[in-house]
């Protein structure tokens, strides 16, 4: 599978800017968002990968959006400087970001759309979107198509297997998990529109 090892960069670098300017240190930004120091400091100097969930809640802390981590705006909400738009992207042109236990997240428009959040997602055998397990939940609603493989959806209090060809959708603000039990790898395209990172949780029980 591809790397982008330059768009992770620029996302590590994303989070140490924010960070800075936010007047932060890594001790208190750790601390909001609930995980160690030094998982952050790996995280930041990229000899660690964060899960969905943490991912969520450092854009969440620091105010600043997923878009900008895949290098579709500046910190001011201005599309980045030099960039052209286009049409047409071609799949060797995706912005990916990596995660903990492998998750990987490819946008698949050309620059940051402020109205939703347009990704393929892929999810490893033994992956999920917490690296605790735990739900979160955020802005938003949520639309998914499983493309294929299998994807276990905890939403609120049910619990259920998606194959190709399913699609779920919901309220993101209700407590949500996924995670793939099985042996291969599964492949979705997943769609949230309304999402506001500053409404971020983790851990809601």
């Amino acid at each position: 599978m591809r790397k982008a090892p330059e768009v992770e960069e620029s996302a590590r670098s994303q989070l140490r800017s924010a960070r800075t300017g936010a007047g932060l240190s890594v001790r208190e930004l750790s601390r909001r968002v609930g995980i160690s120091p030094s998982m952050l400091s790996q995280i930041e100097n990229g000899r660690s990968e964060p899960s969905v969930a943490t991912l969520y809640g450092l854009v969440s802390a620091l105010s600043i959006s997923l878009d900008e981590l895949l290098g579709g705006s500046a910190p001011n909400g201005e599309p980045n400087s030099g960039q052209v738009k286009h049409t047409v992207l071609r799949a060797e042109e995706r912005a990916v970001l990596d995660m903990a236990s492998g998750v990987r997240w490819e946008r698949l428009t050309p620059d940051g759309d402020p109205l939703v959040a347009a990704l393929l997602v892929t999810y490893p055998p033994g992956s999920s979107s917490s690296g605790n397990g735990g739900l979160m939940r955020h802005s938003g609603h949520e639309y998914g198509y499983l493309l294929e493989g299998e994807l276990t959806a905890q939403v609120g209090f049910d619990t259920f297997v998606l194959h190709p060809g399913d699609s779920v959708s919901f309220d993101s603000t209700t407590p949500h998990l996924y995670r793939n039990d099985s042996s291969q790898s599964s492949k979705g395209i997943w769609h949230v529109v309304g999402l506001d990172p500053s409404e971020t949780r983790e851990n809601p029980f």
